[in-house]
């Protein structure tokens, strides 16, 4: 059957597949529309799942605030040039929009069914590899901050006061978090099994160190004991030093903006996502 330009220019708009892929669906679908629009959908998807092992190290951090709620999503891709497309920019917003106007906490069918749409069109791998949705307590700052790369996002929570010097501080601990990415908040959240593994590592450097020889198990235990410690305090948030000033920590740092506003302060949610790491 003849097959219209009009509506192989119209499906080629709307799927971004190629004018003939185009053209031949809308044959195989005797020139209708939605049909032809079924079938280029399957193909594309069958395309993208033989592709699925390609890794998704590019993309963009999106961060919105709507209200007491801020959500946090990291969307990736193949390529560098995908995530500067302005549909990719675009999806994420849209991802964005879709869990606040539904009060997701997680992803939904509903994301990824917006997203296949560009996946598709595109013919990149695409995931949403974190959404993070942080609900800031009344009477609380809240900061946030996406690095220029737009690769490194961080959302701080202070709670205890409204004040500017608190929301100044909140900021500040979001560049402290893009610069350092801490893997833990405190040094109780880090398990037991990955301290146990460190200490395996440190016993062996000192057991093939020549100036450990011979030094009483006492002492042995105790510069053991220093080296876990320095090692935990470099990856959590509160030990860590403040980005600002490196003479407190960051745990320093919020008792003396506590002081300073007359008020108790502490950490509400505090979320970094850096993509491709």
């Amino acid at each position: 059957m003849a097959i219209n330009m009009a509506d192989i220019k119209a499906l080629n708009k709307s799927t971004g597949a190629g004018m003939m892929d185009c053209k031949k669906a809308l044959m195989d679908a005797n020139g209708d529309l939605a049909g032809a629009e079924k079938i280029l959908k399957e193909k594309g998807l069958a395309a993208m799942a033989s592709r699925t092992d390609r890794a998704t190290a590019e993309g963009v951090v999106f961060i919105k605030q709507e209200g007491n709620k801020v959500v946090m999503l990291g969307l990736t891709c193949e390529t560098d040039f995908v995530s500067k497309n302005e549909d990719f920019v675009a999806m994420g917003n849209r991802l964005v929009d879709i869990t606040l106007a539904n009060g997701y906490t997680k992803v939904e069918e509903a994301h990824t069914k917006a997203l296949e749409e560009l996946t598709i069109k595109v013919r990149e791998n695409m995931n949403i590899s974190k959404l993070d949705v942080i609900e800031v307590p009344a009477g609380a700052s809240v900061a946030t901050y996406v690095h220029s790369d737009k690769k490194t996002g961080a959302v701080v929570v202070v709670k205890g006061s409204e004040a500017e010097a608190v929301k100044t501080f909140a900021k500040d601990c979001c560049l402290h978090m893009a610069a350092f990415t801490p893997e833990y908040l405190k040094a109780s959240e880090v398990p037991a099994a990955y301290i146990a593994e460190q200490e395996e590592i440190f016993k062996a450097q000192m057991a093939a160190d020549e100036k450990m020889a011979g030094k009483p198990a006492n002492v042995i235990e105790g510069i053991l004991k220093g080296k876990i410690n320095k090692h935990v305090a470099g990856i959590c948030f509160e030990s860590q030093m403040f980005v600002k000033d490196d003479k407190k920590t960051v745990s320093q740092k919020i008792e003396e903006v506590g002081k300073e506003v007359g008020a108790s302060l502490s950490f509400g949610d505090v979320k970094l996502c850096v993509l491709g790491k």
